[in-house]
């Protein structure tokens, strides 16, 4: 789905609204059909470079879109908290951490395959930073780790509702699930994975092959069916990641800033210089976590042991999207 030129103008004379709704449907399209278990990786790897012009659109033309995006786009925490009051007698979310748009079409196959009616599958906006605990706050939590065996109180924006967090495997995950009408269960992979991965050369195709037998392993689905078991469920995630290792090589005097400034990550707490470049090459933000340099767009640089394969907290499309799969069986 190449950015033709009328997409382009389209894009840039939309209002910041219509802009942001047009590049979330684009990156749904391109992400949104079957994979095949045995072609995933080279699929996904595919896609992934799809979504990159949006990307390169985003950081050399409309990177004024970016500091719109909070206001704009609309915050995957505010829509659960909107679906949450719905009227329904009993409910349940489950957050992957770090799940991207590539995993989508595991999760609605799968779902549709296993007997599952799908309400809604959709994107939505991360939080800024595309952080774990600024997601977890956005929800009402101090931090990700208070909704470990029922630490999340009731003063958060899901309540009341049973909370865990957990990595365990998804077959003693299953157990934790009682008969509380109402459940919040986060579950910290795959982003535990993406970080023992982050160092290797082939991250995202490691990557990939794991989450292929994850989601589509009995286990995985057995411990969705029971959260959804007399539930309506949500499945979605507090932000996705870059394949960093798929990116460009910043040119020298960019390297050299986004290397001083951002080291081997993706953004920066604090108020910051953003650089002298244009197009640039990361930006100063501020949301509701507070100020942040961040880095833009797909470049890389050298860095002391590597920059990472994977990783997640700048702004590109796929750190700052977060699937939103609703479903009931």
């Amino acid at each position: 789905m190449a950015l033709n030129l009328e997409t382009l103008a389209g894009l840039t004379t939309a209002s910041e609204t219509e802009a942001w709704a047009e590049v979330i449907e684009r990156a749904l399209a391109i992400c949104g059909a079957p994979l095949d278990v045995e072609k995933a990786p080279g699929e996904v790897t595919r896609r992934d470079r799809a979504i990159g012009e949006l990307d390169h659109f985003l950081s050399s033309v409309a990177w004024e879109l970016w500091p719109t995006f909070t206001s704009a786009a609309p915050r995957n925490a505010d829509k659960i908290v909107e679906w949450w009051l719905a009227p329904y007698s009993a409910k349940a979310v489950l957050i992957l951490d770090g799940l991207s748009l590539r995993e989508m079409p595991w999760l609605v196959e799968g779902a549709r395959a296993r007997g599952f009616v799908v309400h809604t599958s959709t994107a939505y906006g991360a939080e800024i930073p595309s952080e774990t605990n600024a997601f977890a706050k956005a929800l009402g939590f101090g931090s990700r780790s208070q909704l470990q065996n029922n630490g999340g109180s009731l003063v958060h924006r899901l309540a009341p509702a049973k909370t865990e967090c957990i990595d365990l495997p998804w077959k003693d995950c299953l157990g934790l699930i009682d008969a509380s009408p109402n459940w919040v269960f986060w579950h910290q992979w795959p982003d535990s994975k993406l970080h023992d991965g982050s160092g290797a050369g082939q991250g995202l195709d490691l990557l990939t092959r794991d989450i292929a037998v994850q989601l589509t392993s009995d286990d995985f689905w057995e411990f969705v069916e029971r959260l959804a078991t007399g539930r309506r469920l949500v499945i979605t995630s507090d932000h996705g990641y870059a394949a960093t290792g798929l990116f460009f090589d910043a040119a020298e005097d960019q390297a050299a800033f986004l290397k001083g400034a951002l080291k081997s990550g993706r953004l920066l707490s604090g108020d910051h210089d953003a650089g002298p470049f244009v197009p640039p090459v990361a930006l100063q933000m501020e949301s509701p976590h507070g100020k942040h340099l961040l880095a833009v767009g797909r470049w890389k640089w050298k860095s002391q042991g590597g920059y990472p394969t994977l990783a997640h907290g700048g702004l590109s499309l796929l750190e700052m999207l977060c699937p939103f799969v609703e479903i009931t069986k």
